[in-house]
């Protein structure tokens, strides 16, 4: 199933205005589309969602946790340290348009919050949609060298000289957690290649 289609059937419980509906898809096809948009783009959305499906049976509340993949970067700017805070507040605002209850919405907006440091929760929900986010990190080394290219040049109003020790830091960030993934299936799958990949990023660095 393609996103926009997915997008609708997730709202089409909650709404009989089409209109709505494709005027929230487009404000995130289109935010999602946006010049410098190397990496946290649509297909990002479409590889969370491919993981996602993989444990479906483990979350307790998949359309809840698939509105949060959607708005989990719709606000994306590089020199911004609240695209988090921003994504959850349009995420808050575009939902109530719908008329999820505020419950809904609340989890929502944590679950998005949650994507800024990636600590483990205690809502399991949350531990799927982050490492969701970050399996990237253990894919094979190829694709992890695409991606960490993407990475730069989303970044690339920085020189080398700003952008690499930042770079550094958030890698070493995740090599002293406990574990980068927090669900035990993702651990299994993506923990010994992303630390392999990361070290080999530090490397290169």
């Amino acid at each position: 199933m393609n996103l926009k289609s997915q997008f609708e059937e997730l709202c089409s419980p909650f709404t009989e205005d089409g209109q709505l509906i494709a005027n929230l898809w487009k404000e995130i096809e289109t935010k999602y589309s946006e010049n410098g948009r190397h990496y946290h783009n649509l297909l990002h959305l479409e590889n969370m969602f491919r993981e996602l499906e993989e444990v479906r049976i483990n979350i307790s509340d998949f359309t809840a946790l698939s509105f949060s993949v959607f708005y989990h970067d719709v606000i994306y700017d590089a020199t911004s340290k609240a695209n988090e805070e921003k994504s959850a507040a349009k995420a808050v605002k575009r939902l109530a348009e719908l008329h999820i209850h505020q419950d809904t919405i609340s989890i929502i907006s944590a679950q998005i919050l949650a994507t800024k440091f990636h600590q483990r929760s205690d809502q399991q929900d949350t531990n799927y949609i982050l490492d969701a986010d970050l399996s990237v990190l253990g894919k094979d080394f190829e694709t992890y060298l695409e991606y960490t290219q993407n990475i730069r040049k989303e970044y690339s109003i920085y020189p080398d000289f700003l952008y690499k020790p930042g770079r550094k830091k958030v890698l070493k960030h995740f090599l002293e957690l406990e574990s980068i993934f927090k669900t035990e299936y993702f651990k299994g799958k993506y923990e010994a290649q992303a630390k392999e990949n990361i070290a080999a990023e530090l490397r290169l660095l």
